[in-house]
């Protein structure tokens, strides 16, 4: 029996059921939809004069680069580097970090709003925390910096730290370069302000300084003295309303800890200032430290030591981190992994040996 539109359900017999015809089958792609324009490839020439003539676009596909992990792209942007370096190099480069809600972002905007209105050029590359779960990350820097964001001569640049530190760090490094090239006169690095972060940036920058908080109980207590040591200067933020008393209390509270620890290695004297990254108090002051401490490193010639030591550590570290990637990429590694795993979870072999018969493996 020939049903009507083929619905058995229509059938006389079913009582009370009816199903529509529908419509017909539609195309999957929508037919009027514009074709989309394949993003434009560009050389490695393109991008050096486009970085080299201040093209904020140009700059910005250049990080991109550096940050993929494809290993064509990484090929490309380490030809676009070698060319930018002998650009680079004539930055102030400040690192910023401090513990969570210290008002960072706020600071950071304030401080660069204060650079840029003098009419210099500034980057801001912030290492944005990761979910170590699922691997995202908010990027919000942009967000929480609104006025800088949007002002001429600013160049903002959230990169996710995606659970490996050491690898976007050393990405930062290099994003570094390519700012200094593209003519930027200071360089902002702002850390999760957690983990070895600080370590990472603070081999990486001129001066590094350390946002803290008054009125939270001891003020001392919770502080690293590893990130205390490699302070150049402290800025006690949101001395403002009511806490101004308490931040003038930290100030001499830190000042006198600063003392206590080993000279700094060019001489310089940490110093401690307070100021409201809201009400735009003492940041002038605070950016005057800085600028102190630039001339004088020059002066002494610690700049350009430090800059060459810290030029060092970053080739070890590429090496290190190269020779990680090699590893774990590795066809034969890859497979003998789950096997040396079960065998450690099984109590078969120790965790140690099996790490050593692996790269005795990769390297025979």
């Amino acid at each position: 029996m020939h049903y009507r539109h083929h619905h058995p359900e229509n059938d006389p017999a079913y009582k009370g059921l009816s199903v529509n015809q529908g419509v017909e089958n539609v195309p999957i792609i929508n037919p009027y939809e514009r074709p989309r324009r394949r993003r434009k490839t560009y050389s490695v020439g393109d991008y050096v004069n486009g970085i080299l003539a201040s093209d904020i676009s140009m700059l910005g596909q250049a990080v991109t680069l550096i940050e993929s992990s494809l290993p064509e792209h990484n090929e490309t942007a380490q030809r676009v580097i070698e060319k930018c370096l002998p650009h680079a190099g004539r930055s102030t480069r400040l690192g910023i970090t401090g513990v969570p809600g210290a008002g960072k972002s706020t600071f950071i905007e304030a401080l660069g709003m204060h650079l840029v209105r003098k009419g210099q050029k500034l980057a801001v590359l912030a290492i944005d925390p990761s979910s170590e779960r699922s691997k995202g990350s908010i990027l919000g820097d942009k967000t929480r910096m609104e006025e800088l964001s949007t002002a001429e001569g600013a160049f903002i640049r959230p990169s996710p730290s995606a659970g490996s530190l050491g690898g976007v760090a050393r990405k930062t490094r290099e994003s570094i370069i390519l700012c200094e090239a593209a003519g930027f006169d200071t360089v902002f690095v702002e850390t999760v302000g957690v983990g070895q972060s600080e370590t990472a940036v603070h081999s990486m920058v001129d001066f590094f300084l350390l946002i803290q908080l008054a009125g939270t109980g001891d003020e001392l207590q919770g502080i690293k003295r590893g990130i205390m040591e490699m302070a150049d200067g402290i800025a006690i933020n949101k001395c403002d309303g009511n806490n101004v008393e308490k931040a003038h209390v930290a100030r001499t509270l830190f000042g006198n800890a600063l003392r206590l620890f080993p000279p700094h290695e060019a001489g310089w004297l940490p110093e401690v200032h307070t100021c409201s990254a809201v009400e735009k108090n003492g940041i002038a002051e605070v950016w005057e430290m800085v600028t102190r401490y630039m001339q004088f490193v020059e002066k002494t010639g610690y700049l350009y030591r430090k800059r060459n030591d810290q030029a060092k550590y970053w080739m070890y570290e590429s090496i290190n981190e190269s020779l990680k990637t090699s590893f774990y990429t590795n066809p034969k590694i890859s497979r003998m992994l789950p096997d040396y795993e079960q065998r450690v979870l099984n109590n078969e072999i120790s965790s140690f040996v099996a790490a050593r018969q692996l790269l005795d493996s990769y390297l025979g």
